[in-house]
């Protein structure tokens, strides 16, 4: 069994920025994948970024640029810096880890972005 605790969501305008932090605790693996996807109502999850099992970066093509991700040095952390914020960045964020077949999810975290 394995935790994912989500932070750092909140309410920002517009041009601001915010910073969500996903710590894994409980059983781990020394390969594992995390990633940040989002979702609004009535649209599919969007992936958005992951710290690869290899630990290469990958960016969703609407945050490329914007949200940089990276790892903590010290514990099973993945930050998302989230950065030049707009209305169409509100969402539903959440927190997926994976290793091999096993995978995780957070229980997500709200983004609201205001004009």
């Amino acid at each position: 069994q394995l935790q994912l605790v989500e932070s750092g969501g909140g309410s920002v305008q517009t041009g601001g920025s915010l910073r969500l932090s996903c710590a894994a605790s409980g059983r781990t693996f020394s390969h594992y994948a995390m990633a940040w996807f989002r979702q609004v109502p009535g649209k599919e999850r969007e992936f958005v970024a992951v710290y690869t099992r290899g630990g290469d970066l990958r960016y969703g093509d609407s945050v490329k640029g914007r949200f940089p991700i990276s790892r903590d040095n010290a514990g099973n952390t993945v930050n998302l810096q989230m950065n030049s914020l707009h209305p169409a960045d509100s969402s539903f964020s959440s927190c997926h880890w994976r290793a091999g077949r096993w995978y995780y999810w957070g229980q997500g975290t709200q983004v609201t972005v205001s004009s």
